[in-house]
C-alpha cells in the first residue's frame, strides 16, 4: 500500500484568500440575489439528464417560503 501524506499539517498561509473571506463577511445579500443563488444551486445539483432547467429552478425557488423558527 502506498504511503499517504499526513493530513495533520496546517494549511499554508494564504493572505489573499483570508482578505477575501474577511471582506465577504460584511456582504449582505438582497432577497433577489439570494433567490438567484438558490436557483443556481438547484440547477447545478440536478442529476444529469434531468429535465430541470434554469427557468424551472428559478420558478421553484420563487414558490418556496423559508420561515425562521
Amino acid at each position: 500500500m502506498a504511503e499517504r501524506k499526513s493530513a495533520l499539517k496546517r494549511a499554508p498561509e494564504r493572505p489573499e484568500l483570508q482578505a477575501l473571506l474577511e471582506k465577504a463577511k460584511g456582504v449582505v445579500l438582497t432577497d433577489d440575489q439570494l433567490r438567484e443563488q438558490r436557483a443556481s444551486f438547484v440547477y447545478g445539483n440536478a442529476p444529469k439528464g434531468s429535465r430541470i432547467t434554469k427557468e424551472s429552478a428559478l420558478k421553484a425557488v420563487n414558490s418556496l417560503r423559508v420561515v425562521q423558527v
